[in-house]
């Protein structure tokens, strides 16, 4: 037995006394009064028995006890022994509780998963007429995320301005104007580049990162500002909020991970291993994180709890955009043109898709085309990733993740800076900009920097919907 099952066992004894949330096992005597059930001493007779059985097994007559003497023969150890037991047995049986719960919801996941496997199949490819933009930041799109409820998307630009839209009308909603610099004492906002933001599973709080190395709090529903948050040494590129909580995940380009409660407006601890600045970072339900290192050409998986990491190897240049498809596995791109799939148990990548959007240049010249981002659609076999060339492009993962089949691209001209699925997958939401979200090193002028909202209708399953279809 461990030392923590004492120290719990010897709370117990002290509520009894106080006469707080301790229950002693009781039954009813022939009489109707209620009787406390003692031990014997002596280890011949060490096993709790009621006073209405004694003396009937038993082929010499005894003297009956009264109840005080029942009560008052128990030792003090003995009774603080006796709590202990039952204190461990009230645990054991909370944690087979747990247990039960818990592999009720893996069967439900389980089962979800395996229905959602073939959504991918499923979805039809968009006609460019029923692909929405809108329009209202002055510089390129940085980083989107879109409310819990599929109602609202947040975006965000090198002009340093926040706006939420609504969906269905494509209005804006409220807008964040960015700041001069110089101002940050005196404005309330950015004075930098925008470069990642990030919305908690409850819709409550709205997280966005600059180059300024700060960290900003907002309240999602009326985006009014509440927390600024300082420590990183390099500008900010990547935040996740933990789904079901208000911990906050946020990566640097000074190579570190640093965990924040929102709730509490506070520090909780630093991360290091990444050897290069920072690209991106995601997380889900798990107390861990996953992010991608740039120009070290890792992926690493933080394992906050047990503060220890797993390093992933496997692209040829800096992988600059990470998303987890679910708890196990996550896709990643990288400026070598590279699309990989990955599991959280393999070091190498499962799937690689080398040139992902093609080349560009003259011919004996040419260089693949960057992936800028990617995104999943939670639980299910469907991604997507988004480069410089015109293309926003849909994949869907082979069987246990082994293999990506393009689907179909969507038209977008520009750089595709950030991507991301409703919760519903009913649309795919593209940042679209003129220049790359994390420099300057092409400027595509006929791009419109703007929000792409693609919708994705499925194919009809009813096989009579499918035959009119056909016909």
């Amino acid at each position: 037995m461990s030392s923590s099952f004492f120290i719990k066992g010897k709370e117990n004894p002290k509520s009894a006394k106080k006469g707080k949330n301790t229950v002693l096992p009781k039954r009813k005597a022939a009489g109707g009064s209620v009787e406390v059930r003692a031990k014997k001493p002596s280890s011949k007779y060490n096993e709790e028995i009621s006073s209405d059985s004694e003396g009937e097994s038993s082929t010499v007559p005894k003297k009956k006890k009264s109840k005080e003497e029942i009560q008052y023969e128990e030792t003090p150890q003995e009774k603080k022994l006796r709590l202990a037991k039952l204190y461990l047995e009230q645990l054991k049986h909370e944690e087979e509780d747990k247990a039960d719960d818990e592999a009720f919801e893996t069967d439900l996941i389980a089962g979800r998963l395996q229905d959602e496997m073939s959504s991918a199949l499923q979805i039809m490819q968009p006609d460019a007429s029923e692909i929405r933009v809108l329009r209202g930041h002055k510089l390129p799109i940085t980083c989107l995320v879109i409310s819990p409820d599929d109602k609202c998307i947040f975006s965000a630009a090198k002009d340093c301005s926040i706006i939420k839209w609504d969906v269905e009308s494509g209005k804006k909603l409220h807008t964040v104007h960015g700041g001069r610099k110089g101002t940050e004492d005196r404005h309330v906002g950015h004075t930098a580049h925008i470069l990642c933001m990030a919305i908690s599973s409850d819709g409550k709080y709205l997280a966005t990162g600059d180059m300024n190395k700060l960290i900003m709090i907002w309240e999602a529903e009326t985006c009014k500002h509440l927390y600024k948050f300082t420590g990183h040494k390099g500008p900010v590129s990547g935040l996740s909020f933990r789904k079901g909580t208000h911990d906050l995940y946020s990566a640097s380009h000074d190579r570190s991970v640093k965990v924040w409660n929102v709730d509490e407006n506070a520090y909780v601890e630093t991360l290091f291993g990444h050897q290069d600045a920072i690209t991106g970072l995601d997380s889900l339900s798990r107390e861990r994180c996953v992010t991608a290192g740039g120009r070290d050409r890792t992926v690493r998986v933080w394992k906050i709890a047990e503060e220890s990491q797993l390093v992933f190897h496997g692209h040829e240049g800096s992988i600059d955009a990470i998303q987890l498809i679910n708890e196990e596995h996550m896709i990643t791109g990288a400026d070598d043109g590279s699309l990989s799939l990955w599991s959280v148990n393999k070091k190498k990548p499962l799937s690689t898709v080398k040139q992902a959007h093609g080349c560009h240049g003259d011919a004996g010249l040419e260089q693949p085309h960057w992936v800028a981002s990617v995104a999943a659609l939670h639980n299910s076999d469907t991604v997507a990733s988004g480069s410089h060339n015109s293309q926003v492009t849909v994949w869907q993962c082979g069987k246990s993740y082994r293999g990506l089949e393009r689907l179909f691209s969507v038209p977008v001209n520009g750089f595709i800076n950030s991507l991301k699925f409703s919760s519903s997958g009913h649309f795919l939401v593209a940042g679209v900009g003129q220049e790359h979200r994390l420099g300057r090193w092409w400027r595509l002028k006929e791009a419109k920097n703007g929000i792409y909202i693609i919708p994705l209708k499925r194919k009809p399953s009813d096989p009579e919907n499918v035959d009119v279809a056909e016909q």
